[in-house]
C-alpha cells in the first residue's frame, strides 16, 4: 500500500473542550506513539485524512510532517468515529519504520459464488496478519466459488500476498456455507406468523371493547341517553 503524505500541527489543548475546538477548526485530534517515544499530540486535516481512509482503508500508511519539523511514518491503530455525523473524533497512530514488521487486522472479502440454493454466513470479517509496515494489504480474499452446503472457510483458506503471514489461528472460521431454506420450510413458518397476528388482533379488540365501556373521566359529562318521544 502506498503511503499518503499529510501535514499536521502540534496540539497544545487537551481534554474534551480542546478536542471540540480542534474539530471545529476542521482538524482531527490525534496521538502519535510507539518505539518507546513519548506520545506526541497532533491535529490532522479532517478532509485529507478522511479521503485517505476512504481510499486506502483503516490500515492506510501515512507519511506525517508536523509543522515543528517532525517527519514520521505511522499506521492508524484506533479510529473513533461519530456514527451520527460520520466524522472522525480521534485517531491513535502507531509509529513504524520501513522494513519493520507489524501485526494488523485486515478485512477479508469473499470472491466467487457458492453452489446453488446456499447461503453464506460470515463469522469473521477481518484477519490478523503480520506484514512489512509499508506493504500492508488493504484487503484479503477467500474464494467460495462452487462451495456446497456444509463447507466452512477458515483462515487457512484465505489467500495471502507475498510477504504477508497469518497471525490468526489457521482454523479460525471466516465463513460457512449453509443450505438455503426450501419453499416447504418457509411455508411451515407461515401458520405461526398467522397465529401471532390473530392474537394481536384479539388483544386490540379486547382493549377497544374495554375502552368503550369505561366511565367518563372526572370533570367530564357522561354522554346523554337517547330519548324517544311517545
Amino acid at each position: 500500500m502506498s503511503e499518503v503524505k499529510i501535514s499536521a500541527e502540534p496540539r497544545t489543548e487537551f481534554g474534551k473542550g480542546g478536542a471540540r475546538r480542534t474539530r471545529r477548526a476542521g482538524m482531527v485530534p490525534a496521538v502519535l506513539y510507539g518505539h518507546g517515544e513519548k506520545p506526541k499530540h497532533i491535529a490532522l486535516p479532517a478532509r485529507e485524512f478522511a479521503a485517505a481512509i476512504r481510499k486506502g482503508g483503516a490500515n492506510q500508511l501515512f507519511a506525517i510532517e508536523v509543522s515543528d519539523g517532525t517527519q514520521v511514518l505511522a499506521l492508524p491503530k484506533a479510529i473513533q468515529r461519530d456514527p451520527i455525523k460520520d466524522s472522525f473524533e480521534h485517531v491513535d497512530l502507531l509509529l513504524v519504520r520501513r522494513g519493520e514488521k507489524v501485526t494488523v487486522e485486515v478485512p477479508v472479502q469473499l470472491t466467487g459464488e457458492a453452489a446453488k440454493d446456499t447461503l453464506i454466513v460470515h463469522d469473521h470479517d477481518t484477519l490478523s496478519v503480520t506484514a512489512d509496515a509499508t506493504k500492508v494489504p488493504d484487503h484479503l480474499e477467500a474464494s467460495i466459488e462452487g462451495l456446497e452446503a456444509g463447507t466452512q472457510v477458515t483462515a487457512a483458506d484465505v489467500e495471502l500476498p507475498s510477504g504477508v503471514e497469518l497471525a490468526a489461528d489457521p482454523e479460525l472460521p471466516v465463513a460457512a456455507v449453509t443450505a438455503a431454506p426450501t419453499a416447504e420450510q418457509l411455508e411451515a413458518t407461515l401458520p405461526e406468523v398467522e397465529v401471532a397476528a390473530e392474537e394481536v388482533e384479539a388483544e386490540v379488540g379486547e382493549e377497544t371493547a374495554e375502552g368503550a365501556g369505561a366511565p367518563a373521566a372526572e370533570g367530564e359529562e357522561a354522554p346523554a341517553e337517547a330519548k324517544t318521544e311517545a
